[in-house]
């Protein structure tokens, strides 16, 4: 029995638990979040099969970020979750780390040296989908652009999960909105094994949120869409409120070290609870 690095089939298997405990993952997250960093996920192997995972994403040389935190239902109550817990850690080094945390893991967060930062509450809903001519898709020569604005809002830099987050693909599309030949609002929606999550977004004003978002559930034409919100953008959550939408759980931002700081606009919503 041994904690190692998870191959990227492994992965696929972690996420499947994900799947049943409810998280919703997207049908393709597997390989943007494995290009992230392909040493930060690892894997609790029992009698040859996976029994726990947890992901410590090193985004830069400052900031890291867990998540992905589950054990198979049959090994839970063993002590594997701590295990692959303290090799994670041990991955991300003297790095900040953040999470998202469930409230039922919360307590254990505290006594591993993580402080409370904040909330997000993840909507659910129905939006009024419609094409805009404002919006389009994101171009390849862009992307360089939305990492830059990512590492203004975030504080940190993440261009190794989010080139190819933002790189279309069959299930993924990332929409802007430009202005005066500046990229005034985006966002990255993708399909999951129930409707869409929209995340990353950042916009200015809330008919910039709105419209992207309407773009973005036209064409992924699924429902429902579902959005990540924190609680740093209190405009953002009256606005999907008045829409509808309502909150179907919520988690912690917590931070073990120095949280890094960034200017977020007044709409902002998180690419992923699982890698920030």
């Amino acid at each position: 029995m041994s904690v190692r690095r998870m191959t990227r089939e492994e992965l696929h298997t972690v996420l499947s638990w994900a799947a049943t405990e409810g998280w919703n993952p997207g049908v393709a997250d597997a390989d943007a979040f494995y290009a992230a960093d392909p040493e930060g996920f690892f894997v609790k192997i029992v009698d040859g099969v996976p029994a726990a995972a947890v992901s410590v994403v090193n985004h830069d040389e400052a900031y890291a970020f867990l998540g992905l935190y589950i054990c198979a239902a049959a090994y839970r109550g063993r002590g594997y979750g701590l295990e692959v817990w303290e090799a994670g850690l041990a991955h991300a080094g003297n790095r900040t780390v953040g999470l998202d945390g469930v409230p039922a893991q919360q307590e254990n967060y505290v006594k591993s040296g993580f402080a409370p930062a904040g909330e997000t509450l993840r909507y659910e809903g129905v939006i009024d989908a419609a094409p805009s001519g404002a919006v389009r898709a994101a171009t390849e020569t862009e992307v360089a652009s939305l990492l830059a604005m990512d590492r203004a809002v975030t504080g940190h830099d993440r261009r190794r999960y989010l080139t190819g987050w933002f790189t279309p693909s069959p299930t993924r599309q990332t929409f802007t909105i430009v202005r005066d030949g500046q990229i005034a609002a985006f966002a990255t929606a993708r399909a999951c094994l129930s409707g869409h999550k929209i995340g990353p977004l950042y916009a200015h004003d809330s008919e910039d949120a709105m419209t992207v978002m309407r773009h973005a559930a036209y064409v992924m034409g699924s429902t429902p869409s579902y959005i990540d919100i924190p609680d740093s953008a209190p405009a953002f959550s009256a606005l999907v409120a008045a829409e509808g939408f309502a909150p179907v759980f919520g988690t912690a931002r917590m931070y073990r070290g120095t949280p890094p700081a960034g200017q977020a606009p007044a709409f902002h919503a998180v690419a992923t609870l699982e890698l920030g």
